[in-house]
């Protein structure tokens, strides 16, 4: 059974860091790729960025390239989200999500039950 638990949200004032971790079990890395993915009130989920567990390959959506990071920790089986230099804009439910490389390339399979993240102003 797979299952992503993620963690590491929280309150933080604008231009602030915070640092998100997805723990992933029940499914073989080589196969996924990884992603984060944030909503906010009113709005559609959106994509924030992707990690390829094989390659590290990252992608980046606009908004986030050059303040987020996103990497994995094989020892530890976590995704995190380093987020730097935050905006009123982050501030979202952050989810972390699981995507078969089999699937279509905005396909994501398992999903995390997020974590808020408030920026204030």
């Amino acid at each position: 059974q797979v299952q992503l638990v993620e963690s590491g949200g929280g309150l933080v004032q604008v231009g602030g860091s915070l640092r998100l971790s997805c723990a992933a079990s029940g499914l073989t890395y080589k196969y996924y790729k990884m992603g984060w993915f944030h909503q906010a009130p009113g709005k559609e989920r959106g994509f924030v960025a992707t990690i390829i567990w094989s390659s590290n390959n990252t992608y980046y959506a606009d908004s986030v390239k050059g303040r987020f990071t996103i990497s994995r920790d094989n020892a530890k089986n976590t995704v995190d989200l380093q987020m730097n230099s935050l905006k009123p804009e982050d501030t979202a439910v952050y989810y972390c999500a699981a995507g078969l490389l089999s699937s279509t390339w905005t396909q994501y399979d398992y999903w995390g039950q997020g974590t808020q993240v408030t920026v204030s102003s």
